[in-house]
């Protein structure tokens, strides 16, 4: 059977300078889910990621927790997540009535992506945006169909983001743009979504999974961001 999971990086420096990083907290979900895989006695024929330092820092975490070299990524910036940055900023030009106010918190942040996502998928987000919501869509199923193409009867693991693996599983799903957006805001990082594939066609399988993070000890570990 070839199947592919794909895990959404550990948590990133949300508030910080630099957000493509992992936070200490990021760090530990890496290394708990290769423990996780190595307590399963699983292997990997190939690790995928996209070009972001927190996709390949959690591959390395993995990596160490499963007592394996952090060696022989195969990169593809198609797994990449897409400009959340740019997004935000022409969503706050747009409607400057709903500015972020002087010590955001989380929360504030995402009510105003999550409004400027809707707009962008429906074409009504003005502004220069490096990336169409059409080209995203493309870039995901050029993802998809590459490992359909090339990893045949192999376990593939491949490290990407939220808003990534949320437009695969929509696709997968043929569900309406938005539930992209929903999907998006529930994925956890290092969360499992595992599907099978074939050269013809992939399916989904489990959604989100944190089983490396399940227990009364851990949950404190789960987090969004």
């Amino acid at each position: 059977m070839s199947e592919v999971y794909f895990v959404r990086h550990g948590q990133a420096s949300f508030g910080s300078d630099n957000y493509d990083q992992l936070s200490e907290k990021g760090h530990l979900q890496a290394r708990l889910l290769g423990e996780y895989f190595a307590s399963q006695q699983m292997q990997f024929d190939h690790i995928l990621t996209g070009d972001m330092v927190r996709h390949r820092e959690t591959a390395e975490g993995i990596c160490a927790g499963m007592g394996i070299e952090p060696t022989g990524f195969q990169v593809f910036a198609e797994l990449n997540e897409f400009d959340f940055h740019s997004i935000l900023h022409a969503f706050l030009a747009q409607h400057p009535e709903q500015a972020l106010p002087e010590k955001p918190v989380v929360a504030d942040f995402f009510k105003r992506l999550k409004q400027g996502i809707v707009l962008w998928s429906e074409g009504e987000l003005e502004g220069e945006l490096p990336e169409t919501w059409a080209e995203f869509e493309q870039r995901i199923l050029s993802a998809r169909e590459h490992i359909m193409s090339n990893f045949k009867g192999s376990r593939v693991l491949a490290v990407s983001s939220g808003g990534a693996i949320a437009m695969l599983v929509r696709q997968l799903l043929e569900a309406p743009s938005k539930t992209m957006v929903e999907l998006n805001l529930q994925t956890r990082n290092t969360g499992l979504i595992q599907c099978v594939f074939n050269q013809r066609a992939m399916r989904l399988a489990g959604f989100n999974a944190v089983p490396h993070l399940d227990s009364p000890e851990r949950r404190e570990l789960i987090t969004y961001t």
